[in-house]
């Protein structure tokens, strides 16, 4: 059984994403994050800041969205969203995951909340250093982790996207409308856009 616990167009929509991307079937629940002081306390069993996404798999609970996707992509092997453990992909697979949510989102928060902080004060980078090695990247490689689509592409194409078609905080480079041009051909990018738009 696995259950997902979610607030639409959110960043939970990139594991609804994921989800669809695997072919399983799942339950959702919806939580309620812009409640008057968000979800209910209750909600901290299955994510101590009551923050989405979470899911249950067979009662494991699993939060943060890198640890949702690598869980959930060798849980369900068949789908070939993830390199083997002893695939040389799988360290860029893995480093793609991680700068997703490490690197990218609060970069992409800070752009879109106006916050300027020195290139040092924070862990996370700057947005324009952010902007320069994700060009760099799909500018040379189809996906997030190299040729090959994976669950990374899950976070980095819903992140883009947020960016350049909903928050308007990232430009429009030929190397981030090709991608997400690839990814929208995806059958289950679509099946996601769908459910999203309810």
């Amino acid at each position: 059984m696995l259950t997902f616990y979610h607030a639409p167009r959110s960043r939970s929509s990139s594991i609804l994403y994921l989800l669809e991307e695997l072919g399983v079937a799942y339950d959702v629940l919806n939580v309620d994050i812009h409640a008057d002081g968000g979800a209910p306390d209750s909600y901290r069993a299955i994510h101590p800041h009551k923050q989405v996404p979470a899911i249950v798999h067979d009662g494991v609970v699993v939060t943060e969205r890198a640890a949702i996707c690598a869980y959930l992509a060798d849980a369900f092997p068949q789908a070939g969203l993830a390199p083997a453990l002893d695939d040389p992909a799988r360290g860029p697979y893995l480093s793609a995951l991680a700068y997703a949510d490490a690197v990218m989102d609060p970069c992409m928060s800070a752009q879109a909340q106006a916050w300027a902080y020195a290139p040092q004060a924070g862990p996370c980078g700057v947005h324009r250093d952010m902007l320069a090695y994700l060009e760099r990247c799909l500018s040379v490689q189809a996906y997030a982790a190299g040729g090959r689509y994976s669950a990374a592409d899950a976070l980095w194409a819903h992140a883009l996207h947020r960016a350049l078609h909903v928050l308007g905080t990232l430009p429009e480079r030929a190397a981030f409308t090709a991608y997400l041009a690839r990814i929208a051909k995806r059958p289950a990018f679509r099946r996601y856009r769908r459910i999203e738009r309810g």
